[in-house]
């Protein structure tokens, strides 16, 4: 009898031991402050290349594609880390900006030689060493020529490493550089590739697949 009123006792304690506790996650996530939020930006345009015609190109529509519940926490240690916007918009501002300083970005869609469906797969920090920050951009482009229609598809990336940093503001200055030059080496790797080129040319073809 003794016994099972211990059981009992025991199992009751557990129990609103287990209420009273909040999940793991609600521990663990951090709150988004101006303190530990960083603006990613270019620090100047990614070139694009040049093509046997004047070439106008719009972005129609930038497409998260990660499958992150939460796109603007890049680094949830230490307070966290939280980009000011989310990474769809800040893909698709530094695209149309380095489109507009290669005087390649069309006003509207009608005005627009291609129409652009840029799917973000990823930005943000990826897996490292635990010894630096691994920046990472992971696009796939849709490449459409709304004349006739065709589409193809061009995919890049862009990398960055920056060392881990001690102190909390030295970790977002490193982040922060990290994902600015990710940001700008894919946006250099799809401008200037030939995937690019090639996606261009293959929508510009006729039915018959010869120019």
């Amino acid at each position: 009898m003794v016994c099972t009123r211990l059981l009992w006792k025991s199992t009751l304690t557990c129990l609103v031991v287990l209420l009273a506790t909040p999940p793991a996650r609600a521990q663990q996530d951090p709150k988004q402050t101006p303190e530990n939020t960083i603006s990613i930006e270019l620090a100047e345009p990614a070139k694009a290349q040049q093509f046997s015609r004047p070439l106008k190109f719009f972005v129609a529509d930038t497409i998260d594609r990660s499958g992150n519940a939460q796109p603007m926490l890049v680094l949830r240690p230490r307070g966290g880390i939280y980009l000011d916007r989310k990474p769809t918009e800040i893909v698709k501002q530094a695209l149309e900006q380095s489109l507009k300083a290669a005087d390649m970005l069309a006003p509207d869609a009608d005005s627009a030689d291609y129409l652009l469906t840029v799917y973000v797969f990823h930005f943000g920090l990826g897996q490292g060493s635990g010894l630096e920050f691994f920046g990472k951009l992971d696009l796939g482009v849709m490449v459409k020529d709304p004349k006739s229609g065709k589409s193809q598809q061009v995919t890049a990336m862009g990398t960055s490493i920056q060392g881990v940093a001690v102190r909390k503001k030295n970790i977002l200055k490193n982040v922060k550089a990290n994902l600015e030059e990710a940001l700008q080496d894919g946006l250099r790797n799809l401008l200037r590739g030939q995937k690019l080129r090639d996606a261009v040319e293959a929508a510009a073809l006729p039915a018959g697949g010869r120019a």
